[in-house]
């Protein structure tokens, strides 16, 4: 239902954008013959009505059509779009949560301690700064100072090169990872803090366990709960808001696609991206709800509770 939804919602915005699709392959000058000839090929002649069953039915075959533009199949170059903003969004949520669960836990742990103050200050602080002056600051000092990686770009030869390939994607991981774990933290922290003042913690502790064991083996799993799902959100929103890195860094990855898209007014590029964004962000949210119930038994016992 998610996904029909999605389909109507993008087929309705596009259409209100002022302008004719047609106008992508008319050059300035051209006649009305011409301007009508290029509204037959791209479809826009028909009624609204038309337009939409033959999106929707393109969608059912998992058709996402032929560019305006260049002519080349939309789900091809998706497809070669997804091997640069996968990995590179993979690779900055791998290291977010490297960097935001320890360091939250510590800001809650050493809250006392200068370094946990400055672990919270620091955490509002890059919440606070925009991802793309975070990019050009990392590209000032690492690529342009001290030369140590490219400053954007991607291998011509993708992934085959894959030396090369990862070099070109160390600054924008750094970037996305530095505002992601800022975000994450606070929740990290916000969840240990829940944790600590949990009556099974100070069970745990009453019955013998030490802080740390009683902490790993009861608090860190109850905690996990509530913070999946702000990964989960995260997750997806890094993967729709890559388009502002992947421009700071020229990466040929979907949000250039759909930024170009949208410039030449190319219907079947921009409606391909989003709706692969918006089927790969539903994949996310079904991922994190399943984590949840796998790790809470509670939630798992809700539901055959309500299934009965």
């Amino acid at each position: 239902m998610s996904v029909v939804i999605t389909a109507v919602i993008l087929f309705v915005l596009l259409r209100l954008l002022p302008g004719d699709p047609a106008n992508a392959l008319v050059s300035v000058g051209a006649d009305a013959a011409q301007i009508e000839a290029a509204r037959k090929q791209v479809g826009s002649d028909l009624p609204l009505y038309e337009q939409f069953l033959r999106f929707a039915g393109s969608l059912a075959r998992f058709d996402l059509g032929q560019s305006f533009v260049s002519g080349a199949p939309v789900l091809d170059e998706i497809g070669k779009r997804l091997i640069v903003t996968v990995p590179l969004t993979l690779m900055a949520f791998v290291v977010a949560i490297a960097i935001a669960v320890p360091l939250g836990i510590l800001s809650v742990i050493r809250q006392n301690r200068w370094y946990g103050a400055l672990i919270s200050v620091i955490s509002q602080l890059g919440i606070a700064i925009p991802v793309f002056w975070i990019g050009i600051l990392l590209v000032t000092v690492f690529a342009v100072n001290l030369r140590l990686f490219p400053s954007g770009g991607f291998p011509s030869r993708g992934w085959l090169v894959p030396g090369k390939a990862l070099q070109s994607l160390v600054l924008p991981v750094a970037t996305i990872a530095m505002v992601m774990s800022a975000s994450l933290i606070r929740y990290v922290r916000s969840a240990t803090q829940d944790v600590l003042g949990s009556d099974y913690l100070r069970t745990a502790r009453a019955l013998g366990a030490t802080f740390t064991e009683a902490l790993i083996r009861h608090g860190i799993r109850n905690g996990a709960v509530p913070v999946i799902s702000v990964l989960g959100i995260e997750l997806a929103s890094t993967l729709l808001g890559a388009v502002v890195v992947e421009r700071v860094f020229a990466l040929p990855g979907l949000g250039s696609m759909l930024l170009l898209g949208i410039e030449q007014r190319d219907y079947p590029n921009v409606q391909g991206v989003l709706f692969v964004s918006t089927l790969l962000v539903l994949l996310v949210g079904f991922a994190a709800d399943l984590i949840q119930r796998l790790i809470d038994p509670r939630l798992r016992g809700r539901i055959s509770g309500g299934g009965a």
